[in-house]
């Protein structure tokens, strides 16, 4: 079998925050930006990678879900808890001064975890975590 990931997905709350955020922050570049007039779907991904990418789209666009599922994602996304991703970078240390100084969220500062990663933590303007850890 070959299977690549091609698309991840978090949600956004902001298109304009979220595309700064992954565009100017992270240097990702965009790949799709597609806005129906009721909804805006962004899809980034890091450069000279481009068989992958993260979709930057609304939460709870799907018409199955109910009200209260929607209450509880809009919940979720508040406190930090619903989306996430894991990045990695060969130079943690300039990557986090370089988004710190970005006014993003730190959650986590450089740290040496027990499980033998170094990695930090942000959220991104929608709240979700974005850890990324250091190549070794």
């Amino acid at each position: 079998m070959d299977i690549t990931i091609h698309t991840s997905f978090l949600p956004h709350t902001d298109p304009e925050e979220s595309l700064a955020f992954y565009r100017d922050v992270l240097g990702f570049e965009v790949r799709n930006d597609v806005d129906t007039g009721t909804m805006r779907w962004i899809t980034v991904g890091p450069a000279g990678q481009p068989g992958t990418s993260i979709l930057l789209a609304p939460p709870a666009v799907d018409p199955g879900i109910t009200d209260d599922e929607r209450r509880t994602i809009a919940e979720m996304m508040a406190k930090g808890t619903y989306g996430w991703i894991l990045l990695a970078t060969p130079d943690l240390d300039g990557t986090f001064e370089k988004i710190q100084a970005s006014d993003a969220e730190v959650v986590q500062e450089p740290t040496e975890q027990p499980y033998g990663m170094r990695d930090c933590a942000f959220r991104d303007p929608a709240g979700n975590l974005v850890r990324i850890q250091e190549l070794r």
